[in-house]
């Protein structure tokens, strides 16, 4: 079990992200560095928030390896489904479509959350990539389908019949 975060660590680890936009790449990842250098050496929350650094600041190939790594080491909770879906748009990104449907394909039975929308639309374009756009079609209208206030069971089955 990883060791754990420290007091304060999350808090400014969010100040950080929101901060990214005004933040020049070099910056940023020097910020984010000094705060997973808190952490223990290969600590999986970590490697998970260097990943997006490195992912939010084009370095994409380095991002793969630490996303990789921090689901290898145990990366747990909320987190554990964005390095899914992180890892996954980036492989896509990097053009390896067919490992990204693999990888959310995966991730699609591994419960239900508030990401679930996320899992579905990342799927979606990996698909369309791949030259599955039905597949796609169907998947995100399921996906919007839940957020209808009239119509839903309409769209959810039309969706159905744009899958066959």
């Amino acid at each position: 079990m990883p060791a754990e975060i420290p007091t304060g660590w999350e808090a400014r680890c969010t100040r950080l992200w929101e901060e990214f936009p005004t933040v020049g790449p070099v910056d940023f990842r020097r910020e984010i560095a000094e705060l997973v250098h808190e952490l223990p050496e290969g600590h999986p929350v970590g490697l998970f928030e260097w990943a997006s650094a490195c992912d939010a600041t084009d370095l994409e190939a380095e991002a793969v390896r630490h996303y990789r790594a921090a689901l290898a080491g145990g990366l747990g909770g909320e987190r554990r489904r964005q390095a899914v879906i992180q890892l996954a748009s980036t492989l896509r990104n990097l053009g390896e479509a067919s490992e990204s449907v693999r990888l959310l394909t995966e991730e699609k039975g591994n419960g239900q959350d508030q990401l679930d929308d996320a899992v579905d639309a990342f799927l979606a374009l990996a698909l369309i990539d791949l030259g599955r756009e039905r597949e796609a079609a169907a998947l995100t209208l399921g996906a919007l389908a839940r957020h209808l206030p009239q119509y839903s069971g309409a769209v959810a089955r039309y969706a159905r019949d744009v899958r066959r």
